[in-house]
C-alpha cells in the first residue's frame, strides 16, 4: 500500500504578479517577507497589480501538490469558504490528485488568497490575507481524517491564531496516540521569531521531524552560526532537515549529520515554493523508507525545477 501523508495547513489562493523593486518600495514593503493584510489592503493591492497565474496555493498544499506529482498519496486539509477563491481552490488540487478532506461550507469570512509579488532578481513577496484559513479548528479535523495517514505534516503558519493552535495541539494528541509520525515546517523566519519557545517545546516534546531554512534554524536555536545550531540539535533524538539554497542541505540524524549538494540550474525564475518543494522530496522519499541521503536528493531536484519556473507547480 502506498503509504499515506497528510498536509494540514493554511488554505491560501494563490494570486501570482511581477512587479519591480520601486512597486515594493511604494507599497511599504520589506523584499521576500511575509506580510498579513487585511481583506481591504487586498482588494486595493490586487488593483494595482496584473494577475498572471492563480493557483491552490498555501505551503503544506503546495508539499502535498509535490508529493502527487512523485506519484505519493498525499491529503491535505484546510479551511475555504464555499466562494469563488474556495472553488478554485478545491478544483486546482482535485485537479492534481490531492485529497482534500475538508468539508467545504458557507463562512462569515471569504477564502484566504496571498498577492505572491515577483522582482526581477526571482525574489518573492507575500501579502497575505488569511481570511477563513486562519479559521481551522479541532472540529474540522477528526481522528477519522488523521489516523489512515502514516505522517501528518504542519505548517509554523498555523500557530499564528490562538484556534489554530489548539488544532494544532489536537492532532498531535491524536498521532502521537495512534503512533502516527509528526512533522513540521518552520514556514518563515518572522514566524520563527513570533513563536520561537513554543516551536522549540514543540520540537523536544512532539515532533518526529522538522524541516527549515538556514535563517530559520539559526533564529529557532539563537545561534549566529550554524554550526552551533547543529551542536545544539544534535543533541534531541530528532530528524532535523536544514535547507541552505546554492549550498545544499544537511540533515541530522542520531548524531550523524548528512550533506547533500545542491543541483545546479541553468536559470532561476522565481524562488515561488522552493522550500516547500524540497519538504515534497524529502517526505516522499522519507515514507517510501529510503537513505536519508536520497530523501534531500531528491528534496533538492524538486526545488532546483520548480525556481526554474513561475509559481510553486511543477506540473
Amino acid at each position: 500500500m502506498n503509504k499515506k501523508i497528510l498536509g494540514i495547513g493554511n488554505a491560501i489562493v494563490d494570486v501570482l504578479a511581477k512587479v519591480d523593486d520601486v512597486f515594493l518600495k511604494k507599497n511599504n514593503l520589506i523584499k521576500g517577507s511575509m506580510k498579513l493584510i487585511n481583506e481591504a489592503e487586498f482588494e486595493d493591492l490586487k488593483k494595482n497589480i496584473n494577475i498572471e497565474k492563480i493557483v491552490a496555493g498555501g505551503s503544506v498544499a503546495n508539499t502535498m501538490a509535490g508529493i502527487a506529482h512523485l506519484q505519493g498519496n498525499p491529503s491535505f486539509i484546510g479551511k475555504i469558504n464555499s466562494d469563488n477563491f474556495g472553488d478554485i481552490y478545491r478544483k486546482s488540487l482535485q485537479d492534481i490528485n490531492v485529497n482534500f478532506s475538508y468539508m467545504q461550507k458557507k463562512e462569515d469570512l471569504s477564502t484566504g488568497a496571498s498577492i505572491i509579488l515577483i522582482t526581477p532578481d526571482s525574489e518573492r513577496t507575500m501579502c497575505t490575507y488569511l481570511g477563513i484559513s486562519s479559521h481551522l479548528s479541532e472540529n474540522d479535523v477528526n481522528e477519522k481524517n488523521i489516523i489512515e495517514h502514516k505522517l501528518i505534516f504542519l505548517e509554523g503558519y498555523l500557530w499564528d491564531k490562538g484556534i489554530s493552535e489548539k488544532m494544532f495541539k489536537h492532532v498531535i494528541n491524536i498521532a502521537k496516540k495512534n503512533k502516527i509520525k509528526i512533522a513540521m515546517s518552520l514556514s518563515d523566519i518572522f514566524c520563527v521569531t513570533r513563536h520561537k519557545q513554543d516551536f522549540y517545546n514543540l520540537l523536544i516534546n512532539d515532533l518526529d521531524i522538522l524541516i527549515g531554512n538556514e535563517n530559520e534554524i539559526k533564529e529557532l536555536t539563537n545561534k549566529k552560526n550554524l554550526l552551533d545550531s547543529i551542536k545544539q540539535l544534535k543533541e534531541f533524538n530528532k530528524l532535523i532537515v536544514i535547507t541552505r539554497s546554492e549550498n545544499g542541505s544537511i540533515a541530522i540524524i542520531n548524531n550523524e549529520i548528512i550533506n547533500c549538494d545542491s543541483i545546479k540550474i541553468d536559470k532561476l525564475i522565481d524562488l515561488t515554493g522552493a522550500g516547500d518543494l524540497f519538504a515534497a522530496g524529502f517526505l516522499k522519499e522519507y515514507l517510501d523508507q529510503s537513505n536519508i541521503k536520497k530523501c534531500l536528493t531528491t528534496g533538492s531536484i524538486l526545488a532546483s525545477k520548480i525556481i526554474q519556473k513561475i509559481g510553486a507547480r511543477l506540473e
